[in-house]
């Protein structure tokens, strides 16, 4: 078994400096943590979503800026659509797929910003939800795992890690953006934080 420990993290170690690599999908992630600290500080709430293990990284996501990252600092108006009751109302009522547009379309403003997350890109709830946001005028960050996906195709800005045969690794990379993603945007609005 050792040696599959060895493996699984050589495997999770190539794919991340395949993404470390990658220089255009460096600069879109650091344009998009541009445009979520644009959004925050001009008064704009976050949303996340997902499913499966991606609302586990969009709940992550969200509690982080509305909590902490690293060190203290004031709380960012930030929601992952995973309320039990909503999820279950809206997919009885209206099909799941429409789990995280019909959220959106309730409570979601122009300026505010999404964090759209798919590892296929193609999931139909979170596809819904990214069509929703842009007719809303809501500024979308598409975190996927398959280039020229619906997902890459709609967000404003696509994040494409490295695409695997397997989920794991895509995940993995998502929530190495995702911590990335919250930094940028605490050394734009809290500068503070990082100076030692």
């Amino acid at each position: 078994m050792k040696s599959y420990v060895e493996f699984a993290l050589a495997e999770a170690k190539k794919t991340l400096a395949t993404l470390a690599d990658d220089q255009v999908m460096l600069q879109r992630i650091a344009d998009a943590g541009d445009a979520l600290a644009s959004g925050i500080a001009a008064g704009g709430l976050v949303y996340a979503c997902g499913n499966g293990g991606s609302m586990c990284d969009a709940m992550h996501f969200a509690e982080e800026l509305s909590g902490r990252y690293r060190r203290d600092r004031p709380p960012v108006g930030a929601t992952a659509i995973s309320d039990p009751g909503h999820l279950t109302c809206v997919s009885n009522d209206f099909g799941y797929e429409h789990v995280f547009s019909r959220y959106l379309e309730g409570v979601g403003r122009a300026g505010d910003v999404l964090l759209a997350i798919s590892t296929s890109g193609n999931s139909l709830s979170v596809i819904n939800a990214v069509r929703s946001a842009r007719k809303l005028g809501i500024v979308v960050i598409g975190l996927h795992g398959k280039k020229d996906s619906l997902l890459d195709k709609l967000a404003d800005f696509s994040i494409g890690t490295p695409s695997t045969p397997y989920a794991d690794r895509v995940q993995e990379c998502h929530i190495k953006v995702i911590h990335i993603l919250i930094e940028i945007v605490e050394r734009r609005l809290y500068p503070h934080l990082y100076v030692d």
